[in-house]
């Protein structure tokens, strides 16, 4: 494990860094694991939250680092709780004892060997529940080789399929050709949606997009594209909850929030398309609640 945080090529960016020695790379974290929030998380899918809330993990640091990120407080320094995977461990069997649907790591890319061995320590100590990856979607698939027959659920993002989309807002223009490849290897680890007697996911994937303001043509295409790839095979989850952050707030576009009507026109084109396992927000979900407060957000020493 060790050696692959000396020149880490774990994710796409293949930065190179020596992430020993609280060095740190692309992705803002050194080789410890820091959790920078847990709980159990009531705003997730249906199907995913339940009633009981999933087991979420929130994880410092991120590979992506998107300029309109609603988790900023956490990507942009390295903050958080410093854990062993032998800790993760036993973090994840706590939310399983308090009742958890799931348990639902958010944001793990660059932790990948340290979440794969924490996973089958908790699953042998007992834990039974369904892992769940929640992915921005920029992943290498040579990483996600590490987490087969140990992840559950992928709940992957497919934020862009414009290069120039993924260059001007998260610096990865390679990010759809990337993304793409990613759910790809995560349908084929998890196959096909499996529910319990609840309406519990137990195994599949749902993938995810977040409308961003004034770019409903765009997200169009993203739809297109999983429907004419997957058809039923996936779950489809259209967001309307992007929340603008400070640091947006001069910007034309990503300064504002998502209006009703751009919505409604996403939510009937996928529609007419042939959605039918689908997910789709109701109410103005666009609102600080869906931002945890982070209780290690602040740097640890």
């Amino acid at each position: 494990m060790k050696n692959s945080m000396q020149n880490c090529r774990l994710c796409p960016r293949e930065c190179g860094a020596d992430r020993t020695g609280g060095r740190t790379g692309y992705c803002g974290a050194d080789d410890q694991v820091r959790v920078a929030h847990t709980q159990l998380h009531m705003w997730e899918e249906p199907c995913i939250s339940g009633k009981e809330g999933s087991g979420t993990v929130f994880f410092s640091g991120c590979n992506l680092r998107c300029c309109y990120c609603q988790n900023a407080a956490i990507v942009e320094r390295c903050c958080g709780q410093p854990m062993m995977p032998a800790q993760l461990a036993d973090l994840f069997l706590e939310l399983a004892a308090k009742g958890a649907n799931n348990i639902n790591l958010v944001t793990a890319a660059h932790y990948v060997p340290q979440v794969a061995e924490a996973i089958r320590l908790a699953k042998q100590k007992g834990l039974l529940i369904p892992v769940v990856y929640n992915s921005s979607g920029y992943e290498k698939v040579s990483a996600l080789h590490l987490l087969d027959g140990l992840v559950d659920i992928y709940l992957p993002d497919l934020k862009y399929m414009e290069e120039e989309t993924a260059a001007l807002y998260s610096n990865a223009p390679d990010y759809p050709d990337i993304a793409k490849a990613t759910i790809a290897e995560m349908v084929r680890q998890a196959g096909d949606p499996v529910f319990d007697d609840r309406g519990m996911l137990m195994r599949g994937v749902i993938v995810r997009h977040l409308l961003l303001p004034g770019h409903v043509k765009a997200a169009k295409t993203v739809v297109s594209y999983l429907l004419g790839t997957y058809g039923q095979k996936i779950w489809i989850s259209l967001m309307n909850q992007y929340t603008p952050m400070p640091a947006m707030a001069k910007d034309p576009l990503l300064g504002r929030r998502v209006t009703k009507r751009e919505y409604e026109r996403l939510t009937e084109y996928a529609l007419s398309c042939g959605l039918v396992n689908g997910f789709i927000q109701e109410g103005k979900t666009a609102d600080e609640s869906f931002i945890p407060l982070f209780e290690h957000s602040a740097p640890v020493s």
